[in-house]
């Protein structure tokens, strides 16, 4: 039983693999602050109420976009399984081609999303991640990554506005989204949600126009169920598409 580890900018997410096939996902949130004991507690607790044993992890592999949480997490999983731990970075092999100027500087999680993308669906394609950052990753037809996009995540464009404005409040995206919002609320619901649905049709007209217009378009990330459903495009959403990525990474490695 191997575990997957996807630690995020606010959400850290769970998933235990047997025989290629995932057992359970779980999602918590990220603390820098936990100690290593705090999150071996965490962990187990977690694999109990799923039915699973800690001890029956024989290998984990961790993605991290928090470089403080990775030695803790490491840590609690070493305390807790018999297992080899493979945090993704230098030293772990990815069998992804990086074609962006600097390849040491692409993100452990874009690195695992281009790789669940590649395993599981024609190429070329274009890679969604709607978390903390909307981050999108472009994989030519010879399976290489070649370059992306980074923007702000829907949530942290509504927080911002709510803290750098002295009337817009902070809202649920919860609730039906409107084109044309009829009150304060709902308009921030309509640019968030059919704003971001809108931005995404546009980008994956731009990366066709450059990757050919045969694009498989993936979504994945916390808020990808609430954006994708309003997009015009035809777009694929796969939740565990990064937790895909690392548990093939893992396999690679062993």
């Amino acid at each position: 039983m191997i575990l997957t580890i996807d630690v995020g900018n606010t959400h850290t997410i769970l998933g235990v693999y047997f025989n290629n096939e995932v057992k359970f996902t779980s999602r918590i949130s990220t603390d820098a602050l936990k100690t290593a004991d705090e999150y071996a507690v965490t962990i187990k607790n977690i694999m109990e109420i799923h039915g699973f044993s800690v001890d029956d992890v024989n290998g984990a592999i961790i993605s991290s976009v928090v470089p403080r949480v990775s030695p803790n997490l490491k840590k609690a999983i070493e305390t807790l399984c018999n297992a080899k731990v493979f945090v993704v970075g230098p030293g772990v092999k990815t069998g992804l081609n990086i074609k962006i100027d600097n390849p040491a500087q692409l993100g452990a999680d874009l690195a695992c999303v281009s790789v669940g993308a590649i395993i599981k669906y024609p190429l070329p394609s274009i890679v969604f991640d709607l978390g903390t950052a909307t981050t999108i990753s472009a994989i030519n037809k010879n399976g290489e990554m070649v370059g992306g996009s980074i923007l702000a995540g829907v949530g942290t464009s509504l927080y911002a506005l709510s803290q750098k404005t002295a009337q817009l409040p902070e809202i649920s995206l919860d609730g039906k989204a409107s084109v044309i919002g009829s009150n304060t609320i709902d308009c921030l619901r309509s640019g968030a949600i059919v704003g971001t649905a809108a931005m995404i049709d546009g980008m994956i007209l731009r990366y066709k126009e450059i990757l050919g217009q045969d694009c498989t378009v993936i979504a994945t990330g916390g808020l990808s169920s609430s954006i994708i459903p309003l997009c015009r495009e035809k777009v694929i959403l796969d939740e565990n598409l990064l937790l895909d990525g690392l548990y093939e990474i893992y396999k690679k490695n062993i």
